[in-house]
């Protein structure tokens, strides 16, 4: 019999494909994984094999075949791991294999990214700036993760952007990616955007007087939340965010809420249900100034579109909202009806 938890993966084809994953990929795994136990070393055995080709193309020199081989290798370890939290010691193994694919990929995409540290606590956030080509100084748009995703599942959502003239700062922050190991989720992301902000402002590469937040899931809270506090940013998207996580917590599935536990630092289910409620958009949203664009998806299983539209409804700038009904959570099986119309508003926004 197959695990329920398995049952619920299949939710995820959308946006498991839509980031990088092979189709053909995510219904070999369905298909042939029955226990969520087995999860993360079946799909980690799946990435090496994009691994061996992009390794085998950066030996004969094939640079662009090994950009798309590793980074494709990248998005898959990172799906081997993102939600497995039962067992730290696999989870990790997979997540060094991401990270060293991407950091192998960074070179070789078009445009290329650097690895980047910023210093944070005594410590470093890592993340991945990208500039577009043939702009000089352009603006750029910081990228804030949810509580399972990081910078190793952002590359397509990262073109639509670096296609438009913004560079693009991907980074993990705590509880996230690279950070959660050192740093728990932290409700107060205005203290993690503003040294970021910090490091980008001793770059002479890029024009942070023209600075955009995006943020996506968990991060359509950070995105907000940092605008509010930190008035250096000049336009926010918010994509399907909650409004307050710990009223949420009893609908959340057994996975989210098992990997907020683990990424909050918390030592039971209790205390990780006390620490969500710190991660609240009340009295917080009347102090957003900066132009707003607030996705919201009709048939969001996690975050309800009435949470979008209670944020949208408050921000004092100027606020779109853009409610897709037949979309899912963060409307990834409509990526076409709010990629491109997103990233087109952010432009303007930061056209100077």
């Amino acid at each position: 019999m197959t695990d329920e938890r398995i049952k619920h993966a299949r939710h995820w084809i959308s946006r498991f494909t839509v980031n990088g994953v092979a189709a053909a990929d995510f219904e070999d795994m369905l298909g042939s994984v029955h226990r969520w136990d087995d999860w993360c070393r079946a799909w980690s055995e799946r990435a090496a094999v994009h691994e061996t080709l992009g390794r085998e193309a950066l030996d004969g020199g094939a640079f662009i075949s090994a950009g798309e081989h590793l980074s494709r290798a990248a998005v898959t370890y990172h799906f081997a791991k993102f939600l497995f939290v039962q067992d730290m010691e696999q989870m990790r193994g997979a997540h060094r294999k991401a990270v060293e694919c991407l950091t192998l990929a960074l070179p070789h995409l078009d445009p290329p990214g650097e690895r980047v540290l910023i210093p944070y606590e005594g410590k470093h956030l890592a993340g991945t700036l990208r500039l577009p080509k043939g702009v000089r100084r352009p603006p750029i748009v910081l990228m804030t993760m949810g509580l399972d995703s990081t910078k190793e599942e952002l590359l397509t959502f990262e073109m639509n952007f670096l296609d438009r003239g913004m560079a693009v700062l991907a980074f993990d922050g705590p509880g996230q990616g690279e950070a959660e190991y050192d740093f728990p989720i932290r409700y107060d992301y205005e203290g993690v955007v503003g040294p970021v902000i910090d490091w980008l402002s001793k770059r002479d590469d890029v024009d942070t007087n023209r600075i955009g937040v995006w943020g996506i899931s968990l991060g359509g809270y950070y995105a907000p939340r940092a605008a509010a506090f930190e008035k250096r940013i000049k336009a926010c998207i918010a994509n399907c965010g909650p409004y307050n996580w710990g009223a949420l917590w009893t609908k959340l599935p057994d996975l989210t809420r098992e990997a907020y536990i683990r990424r909050s630092h918390s030592a039971s289910a209790d205390e990780a249900h006390g620490k969500a409620f710190q991660l609240s958009l009340e009295s917080v949203g009347g102090m957003i100034e900066c132009p707003l664009f607030v996705i919201a998806a009709g048939l969001d299983r996690l975050c309800p579109p009435e949470d979008a539209q209670r944020l949208a409804s408050e921000a004092r700038g100027a606020t779109v909202l853009l409610v897709i009904p037949d979309g899912n959570h963060v409307a990834h099986n409509r990526f076409y009806k709010y990629r491109t119309q997103s990233a087109d508003w952010m432009a303007r926004q930061l056209a100077g």
